[in-house]
């Protein structure tokens, strides 16, 4: 398990950080923590959730000080009864248990492919935003989550897989639309560090199929439709071995996705790639779509295209009738936007 959040902190910081994190353990009503100003005790009590997701039943706080003293009395507010919060915990733990067992003896990269698929597969993106969508009882316990909570059930999983792995955090930003904070994970495979949103994946895409738009991407990738992080996370400078390139499905070359239509129309498959044969510009976008049409009218179809225009990927589906929308574009994680 890594604490990475607290690693970062000073030891007065650190100092207050245990003590948080021992009162809500001990699911205390309130409890006595070093005096530190408004602003870094609540960044300190999102940082102890962050770094130890099996916290789950406290989302807000209050504190009150007196004047001559170092210390201030913390006032955590629970999602739970103290009885229901143990029942809660005892079935967290049995279910991240469960949930980790098949995967025990995968590489490492299977295991955060098998996390991430349970994710897509499992949890539905919860626009009503119910409080506990924000820790991982949501996603693990209800199906349901936001981005936080997503992030923390990917986490716990990874905990237990013996993956290396963070919670990243982005700030919104209302001039884009962004109405809130966003989170995602940062997992290391080998000696490489990595970003991974399984939130902007589950958004994306029809039923019949799970994407990978987010699988493994460098900081340029990643930040392409992500906004910087509010705490420093580490760099995440490979950028060869993001998904779609590990399959062999990210194409340089206009014969190379003429190729792979007609082996799909014929198949009847549905068609998922990343284009980095340089900028996806619109005159590229068109003749990709007229490649794909093509090839989908020699098998008597049409091809109903779905394009991730920052990360460049397009899924195809080819079908007999001519679809009302044969272009969408797609936006990840459109639930978390004004």
């Amino acid at each position: 398990m890594e604490y990475y959040y607290y690693n970062q902190l000073n030891k007065a910081q650190q100092s207050t950080y245990h003590a948080i994190k021992t009162g809500l353990q001990s699911l205390a009503p309130s409890f006595q923590i070093p005096r530190l100003d408004g602003k870094e005790l609540a960044d300190l009590y999102f940082m102890i959730r962050l770094d130890c997701p099996e916290i789950f039943w406290s989302v807000k706080f209050s504190y009150r000080y007196y004047r001559e003293s170092e210390n201030v009395e913390m006032i955590p507010e629970y999602l739970f009864e103290k009885n229901k919060i143990r029942d809660h915990q005892k079935a967290m733990k049995a279910r991240v248990e469960k949930l980790a067992r098949p995967a025990m003896k995968y590489s490492e990269m299977e295991k955060v492919q098998y996390i991430h698929d349970f994710i897509c597969q499992n949890v539905r993106y919860d626009k009503l935003k119910k409080p506990y969508s924000h820790e991982i009882i949501g996603p693990l316990g209800q199906g349901v989550g936001v981005c936080e909570g997503i992030a923390k059930a990917v986490k716990i999983l990874c905990d237990a897989l013996g993956i290396w792995c963070v919670i990243a955090l982005s700030e919104a930003n209302p001039d884009k639309g962004i109405k809130y904070r966003h989170a995602w994970n940062v997992i290391r495979i080998g000696s490489q560090y990595y970003h991974l949103d399984a939130t902007f994946d589950n958004t994306l895409g029809c039923a019949d199929g799970i994407r990978y738009d987010y699988f493994c991407l460098s900081d340029r990738q990643n930040f392409r439709d992500h906004e910087p992080v509010i705490w420093r996370i580490p760099v995440c400078g490979d950028g060869e071995h993001f998904y779609y390139r590990e399959k062999k499905l990210s194409f340089t070359r206009h014969e190379d996705v003429r190729k792979r239509a007609a082996q799909a129309v014929k198949k009847g498959r549905m068609l998922t790639f990343h284009w980095r044969g340089g900028y996806l510009t619109r005159e590229v976008l068109a003749e990709l779509l007229r490649i794909l049409e093509e090839e989908a009218i020699k098998k008597e179809k049409h091809a109903k295209v779905s394009l991730n225009w920052p990360q460049a990927v397009l899924q195809i589906v080819f079908e007999k009738e001519l679809p009302g929308e044969q272009f969408v574009m797609e936006e990840a994680n459109e639930g978390e936007r004004i």
